[in-house]
Order: structure tokens, then sequence, then C-alpha cells
């Protein structure tokens, strides 16, 4: 009996859903051109929560890849222990793909630093990419808001790990400390570990890490963990003494879910306070 009264109240009585979106505090979006490409590319990007009532304050920058993905994990992550004063207060902001492109093909084709004659997809856009977030973004960030000239930090995983040892190498002061997650160093034949980094002229922070699942024997295609392994020691022996790294293998997380531990741990490891 009391299921026939459930059956007639779903039927007959209306139910109402909450028609607006869960919104992400302090957050907008703004679209950037690469003018090399003509590709315009949508930026998210969250204020820090004193920024309005602290005037005279300039803050950190945190960079992230892969868009929407990385910002929403980010802009909650970092939520509790930035409000608290926990970690220093800095900027979220996340580059997503190029409008119109279709699946993974932007990510691909800006992410990888060589071209691979066996992909499908066009490969090898890194250098311009990195071109794009200097000459533009940059900009951009310092022409709008009280951002630091000095203080960045860069956030990738996977082929967005890759970008930013490619950037690390290549462009070591474009940020001021790496968060390089599950970086994938199998591209091309392993070739990113050819690549001689350049001198450095200001200390820098390295953190990487990757998931102890994350290896052929449990299923992934890859294996990362002997990838992160190989980039640890090439920034150890090659980068110099200015580079201060850090490592971590984050027990049972596959390629799938390693990323949130990444992301909070080395951002705590840059920013957190004692």
């Amino acid at each position: 009996m009391k299921l026939v009264w459930v059956l007639i109240l779903f039927i007959f009585c209306p139910i109402t859903f909450a028609k607006d979106a869960v919104e992400i505090p302090r957050s907008e979006t703004v679209e950037l051109t690469d003018p090399a490409s003509k590709l315009v590319y949508p930026v998210f990007i969250k204020t820090p929560r004193s920024y309005r009532s602290n005037a005279d304050k300039v803050y950190p920058v945190i960079y992230l890849t892969d868009g929407m993905y990385s910002f929403q994990i980010a802009s909650g992550a970092t939520r509790f222990p930035m409000n608290s004063g926990a970690m220093e207060e800095a900027f979220i902001v996340s580059l997503s793909y190029s409008k119109g492109s279709k699946g993974a093909s932007s990510r691909i084709r800006d992410y990888t630093p060589s071209s691979a004659v066996d992909w499908k997809l066009p490969t090898g856009n890194a250098g311009a990419h990195a071109l794009f977030i200097r000459e533009v973004v940059f900009p951009y960030m310092a022409a709008n808001y009280r951002v630091s000239a000095t203080e960045r930090t860069y956030v990738g995983n996977s082929l967005g790990g890759l970008f930013g040892a490619y950037i690390l190498f290549k462009h070591p002061t474009m940020f001021s400390s790496y968060v390089l997650g599950s970086p994938s160093i199998w591209f091309n034949n392993h070739d990113l570990l050819s690549l001689k980094p350049n001198e450095l002229s200001s200390p820098i922070k390295v953190y990487i890490s990757v998931g102890s699942l994350e290896s052929p024997q449990f299923g992934e295609k890859q294996d990362m963990v002997a990838g992160a392994t190989e980039l640890k020691n090439k920034i150890v022996t090659e980068a110099g003494e200015s580079v201060t790294l850090k490592f971590d293998i984050i027990e049972d997380a596959k390629h799938a879910t390693a990323f949130p531990t990444t992301l909070i741990q080395g951002l705590d490891w840059i920013y957190g306070k004692p």
C-alpha cells in the first residue's frame, strides 16, 4: 500500500529542480587569440578571496593546462587551505583547448614538443603554445589584475606534464615553480630526455609525482613510473643547483586518479604555510 502512495505522489506531484548551474565563486572566462595561429583559447580565471579587500597586494598565479577539468579540481582543492590561511592565496588560471577543436586534438597538438610521424593527429606545437602563454596570456593577466611577474606556477598532468617539462628545459624562467603530474615522457620515443636544459638564472622549485599503479603490470599502456623517474634523474643531474626538486609516488593511484593528489600536494609544497 505504501508503494502505491509513493507512485501516486511521484506521478501527480510536481518535482522541481534548481535551474541555476553551480558556479565557481569569483571566476570568469575570457577568450584569448593566438596571433600566430589565429586560434582562440578560453581561459578560466579565479581571483583570490581577499583580492578586493586587499587592494595593495600583488598575488602569485597558478597556471594550469587542460581547461575546465583542472580548473574545477584546483578551485575545490585549494578553497579551504587558501581561505583558512594554511596556503598562500593565488590566482588560479586554467587554459582550455582551442575553440572548435575535436576531442583531444588541441591538447595533443599543443602539449607535445616534437612531431611524431606515427600519430594521426597533429603534434609538435609545444614551442608555439609556450610562446602564446608568454606573449599573450601573461600580458593579459598583468594588464587586468594585480599579479606577480615573478611568482608563477605551472601545473600540468600527463601530456600537460610533458609540456611543463619541455618549458622547464627550454624556457625555465617562464615559471618560478612547476607541478608535473604523471608526465608522458614516453611520447615520441622519449625524445624529451634528449633536450639539454637551458641555464637557470634564478631558483626554481619542481614537484613531480606519479601513481604507483601507473605501469603495464597494473593495466596501463605506458610505464609512467619509469618515465617520471627518468625525468627526475635528468633534472637532478643536468638542471643544476638552482632547482629544488621533490619527487613523490602516490600509493594505489592509477593514471586516471593520481592528478588531484598531485595537484594539492604540489601546491601545498610550494604555497603551504607552516
